[in-house]
This record gives structure tokens, C-alpha cells and sequence, in this order.
């Protein structure tokens, strides 16, 4: 039986869009490894590495982190999965990321999950929460019952600055001018694969079957034997 190559796959969207949830999905069911560059970044920030340190330096001054100093980073992790399929996250952002990478391995897919800024504004406007639990509410999926107030300890609930209206607005308008040449980079290849909508839900079955001509589904029993 022919062994099947090994998938090489980045997942793409801007903030807000699900790419959390979705690469949980694709975590699930078909058993890859998820490399996220923004959880890789505070873990090495929180352990104080040499590019933890450098990486902090850079957000604190407001700053993007360098191509050179990101992509040592996702590199060195990469070498450590050689033998798995993988998802990138986070990565690459700019083009001369993709190059770096190209020059590693070869990518296979790039998953973009193409949602309406407006659809992300209104998801990511909606958010609250309250700061002392962390208990997140939305405003049009699970809104508290009493507006502005926590249900459990009738504290009020707050808006993060990440997610006010005219910093949505400002992070939209960096991931498009940052990230559009990437997209284009990878369509000229032919591997860009958009999936458009304005609901996870609603888009994760496209990926799916995307996906399991890829690889199989390893969450369901019959397809859950180890490789």
C-alpha cells in the first residue's frame, strides 16, 4: 500500500475570521500538528529565550517583529516535525517569510479563510468580558443578562482594547496591506485555496472535504488506526 506524502499546510484569515476554531477542527479530525506563531511567541517570551527577549523588545515598542527573527523562529520548530503532517498558523506574514519557508520544505496548501472585514467588525465588537474571571460574552451569540453586567457576580464586564471598534478597524487594515502579497505569492503557485462565507459553521464543511482528499479522517473509529 502506497504511503501517503506528508501534508505541508498553512492556514490563512485575518483576525476574527475562525482561524482558531477551525485549525482546532483540523487538529481533530485529521490528526495534524498545529504550529501556532503567536502561541510559539509568548512561550518563548514568557521563557525568556534570546528571541523571546528580542520579540518583546520589538511589540513593545509598537513595532513588528523582523522576518529574520520570526522565521529563525517557525524554522527551528518546523526541523522538529519532520515527520508529521503540519499545520502553520500565524505564518508566513510577509513575503519574504513564504520565501524563507519555500526554501525549508515544500508547502502543499495554504487554507485562507476569506470573511467579510464587516462580519469580523460586528463579531469582534460584540466581544466583553470580565476581566477578573475571564468569561467571555458576545453580544449576538451568548450575550449576558443584563447588558454590560457579569451574570455570576453582577460586576461590570468590560471591553478589551483589541477589540474596540477603531482598533479592529486599524488591525483589519494591517493584516490587508500585509498580507495580500502572501495570498498572491501562493495563488501565482497555484496552492492558495480560499474558502469564503461569513459563518464558521458554515465553512468548515468545505474545508473538510477539501481536506480529506488529503488525508484521512483519523477521529472517527474505523479510521483510527495508528499510522
Amino acid at each position: 500500500m502506497a504511503v501517503r506524502p506528508l501534508l505541508r499546510a498553512v492556514i490563512m484569515g485575518p483576525p476574527g475570521s475562525g482561524k482558531g476554531t477551525v485549525s482546532a477542527r483540523i487538529i481533530k479530525h485529521f490528526g495534524v500538528k498545529h504550529l501556532s506563531s503567536g502561541d510559539l511567541l509568548r512561550d518563548n517570551m514568557q521563557k525568556k529565550t534570546e528571541v523571546g527577549i528580542l520579540a518583546k523588545y520589538y511589540i513593545d515598542q509598537g513595532q513588528l517583529i523582523p522576518d529574520d527573527i520570526m522565521t529563525q523562529l517557525m524554522l527551528n520548530e518546523i526541523k522538529g516535525l519532520d515527520r508529521y503532517n503540519w499545520l502553520l498558523d500565524g505564518f508566513p506574514r510577509t513575503v519574504a517569510q513564504a520565501e524563507a519557508l519555500d526554501k525549508e520544505c515544500h508547502i502543499d496548501t495554504v487554507i485562507d479563510l476569506d470573511v467579510p472585514f464587516e462580519t469580523i467588525k460586528c463579531r469582534l465588537t460584540a466581544r466583553w468580558i470580565h476581566p477578573a474571571s475571564g468569561r467571555v460574552y458576545n453580544l449576538e451569540f451568548s450575550p449576558p443578562k443584563v447588558q454590560g453586567i457579569d451574570d455570576i457576580t453582577g460586576e461590570p464586564l468590560v471591553q478589551r482594547d483589541d477589540d474596540k471598534p477603531e482598533t479592529v478597524s486599524k488591525r483589519l487594515q494591517a493584516y490587508d496591506a500585509q498580507t495580500k502579497p502572501v495570498l498572491e505569492y501562493y495563488r501565482k503557485k497555484g496552492l492558495l485555496k480560499s474558502f469564503s462565507g461569513t459563518e464558521t459553521n458554515k465553512i468548515w464543511p468545505h474545508i473538510y472535504a477539501f481536506l480529506q482528499t488529503k488525508l484521512p479522517d483519523v477521529s472517527q473509529k474505523d479510521a483510527a488506526n495508528p499510522r
